[in-house]
């Protein structure tokens, strides 16, 4: 009976694994796509490149990228 069981929960265990893997994939594009993992971005890139300065609050950080599309709207739609 135990051959049985393993037989069974060894493939539902990998696709749950596969499923997890998946789903955290597909949020990672979303956020990257939308834009919603850019201040984390700027964070780190002010942490790497920039350690003595102060970084922007992300208030700040979405004032200024909302002025500077703004200022060069490039290829958005309206």
């Amino acid at each position: 009976m135990t051959n049985q069981t393993d037989a069974v929960t060894g493939p539902l265990r990998a696709l749950a694994g596969w499923t997890v893997r998946a789903g955290r994939g597909i949020r990672w594009y979303m956020r990257n796509l939308m834009g919603d993992s850019a201040y984390e971005t700027y964070l780190a890139h002010e942490r790497r490149q920039h350690p003595d300065r102060e970084p922007m609050s992300e208030r700040q950080f979405w004032r200024d990228r909302m002025d500077e599309q703004d200022r060069n709207p490039g290829a958005r739609c309206c």
